[in-house]
């Protein structure tokens, strides 16, 4: 098989969903979850998201333009970014074990998880997404990976707030305590 430069970016990203589906079917039963309209709005946020990640749409205009002149350093640097930040959210995904949720919620028998690269960030996983995302968007230099970094961000944020103010009625002052010693997104450098 020739080298094939879309490979190297999609091939992490088919381990990511598979490593989801597989482990996503051994969490524990729900306990309370959001509600579906709040969950509707941020699918709609990342699934624009992840189009504008798919690649160059000339309808989109000037933002399917190039950044950057292409070179193959940005193109390394971004694949090897997006392998990162996969690896880091199997990473944390591997530690929040059976308490992981796609949606805002608790699981039974909900746990801190305070291992891993949770003893350092509170959302790893979110992190770990955010460098995998902002590493394809380099590779594939267009204004698009731009838009669909900003947006998952803003998805990950607004979840993590309702996470954290979830964690927090349910875990009171340890959570604080957690969340005194954590960074949200990034390691707290203090």
């Amino acid at each position: 098989m020739p080298f094939d430069m879309g490979n190297v970016i999609g091939l992490p990203w088919l381990i990511f969903l598979g490593y989801w589906f597989v482990t996503a079917m051994r969490v524990n039963r729900m306990a309370r979850r959001e509600p579906a309209g709040s969950l509707l709005g941020r699918f709609a946020l990342m699934g624009a998201a992840f189009y504008l990640l798919s690649g160059g749409d000339p309808r989109l205009g000037d933002l399917s333009a190039r950044i950057f002149p292409p070179t193959h350093e940005l193109f390394t640097f971004g694949a090897a970014l997006t392998w990162a930040g996969i690896g880091f959210a199997i990473w944390a995904r591997y530690h929040l074990g059976r308490f992981w949720s796609g949606t805002v919620a608790l699981r039974e028998g909900h746990q801190l998880i305070r291992s891993g690269p949770y003893a350092y960030i509170r959302h790893p996983i979110y992190t770990g997404i955010l460098a995998a995302v902002l590493g394809t968007a380099l590779a594939f230099d267009r204004y698009q990976g731009l838009v669909a970094f900003a947006l998952v961000l803003t998805g990950f944020a607004w979840k993590a707030s309702r996470e954290e103010a979830l964690l927090a009625g349910q875990f009171g002052a340890e959570f604080e305590e957690h969340r005194q010693h954590t960074g949200f997104f990034l390691p707290r450098f203090s």
